[in-house]
């Protein structure tokens, strides 16, 4: 019937699978080629030397499982492995919801980039707003500024490096981020500013301490 939607015949649940998304590509290659739209077509003698680098601005978030290696331990490699699996699918599918790019995998956690702070912000608090329901706790860091490209898909610069460090500080079960407080989406409370002391870099101010609705008031 209309409005239902298309169900996959392998998929022995039955859930339901969205239909594809059809959108203009706004990946790296993209902001390159527009970045030296000049400079695409020119003749190699007339292409300038050296390396080139892209300056962008983009929200980063890391996010691991916390207590892994207790999980793994505990519960076996075999159970272990099946969690690694669900938290890379859910990250995976909400990512692709959310219009967020899964940059790469880091064992048991992961790099993810965003052109909006709000899509970064509502991706992290979501992975740890469905794993506590699982009882289990993810920590996440978040940060937006400004980063150089590199080699296409690759990212370096300060917020980079702070968002993995606030991942590494923060508390499991919630997120710790410097981003601006209006990019937070209605369903997720800011519970306090905090200082984080990161070594290499020193106390940081005005970190805040994020976490879902309801998570936030138990």
């Amino acid at each position: 019937m209309l409005g239902e939607q298309p169900v996959n015949p392998h998929n022995p649940d039955d859930s339901p699978v969205l239909a594809p998304l059809v959108a203009p590509d706004t990946g790296p290659a993209r902001e390159w080629a527009e970045a030296s739209a000049p400079l695409v077509t020119v003749h190699p003698d007339d292409l300038p030397e050296g390396d080139s680098h892209l300056s962008v601005t983009r929200t980063f978030c890391f996010a691991d499982l916390c207590g892994f290696t207790g999980y793994t331990r505990t519960h076996g490699p075999h159970q272990a492995v099946a969690m690694l699996g669900e938290f890379r699918r859910v990250t995976r599918s909400v990512a692709a919801k959310r219009g967020v790019r899964v940059a790469k995998w880091l064992g048991d956690g992961v790099m993810l980039v965003s052109t909006s702070a709000a899509a970064a912000l509502a991706l992290g608090a979501h992975l740890i707003h469905y794993f506590a329901s699982r009882g289990v706790q993810i920590r996440v860091g978040s940060a937006t500024g400004e980063a150089l490209l590199f080699e296409g898909d690759d990212y370096v610069g300060e917020p980079v490096n702070l968002a993995a460090k606030l991942c590494a500080a923060a508390p499991p079960g919630e997120m710790y981020s410097v981003t601006d407080d209006r990019d937070l989406p209605d369903w997720v409370a800011n519970v306090g500013d905090v200082t984080v002391q990161i070594r290499g870099v020193g106390p940081v101010e005005g970190v805040h301490r994020l976490l879902p609705l309801g998570l936030a008031d138990e």
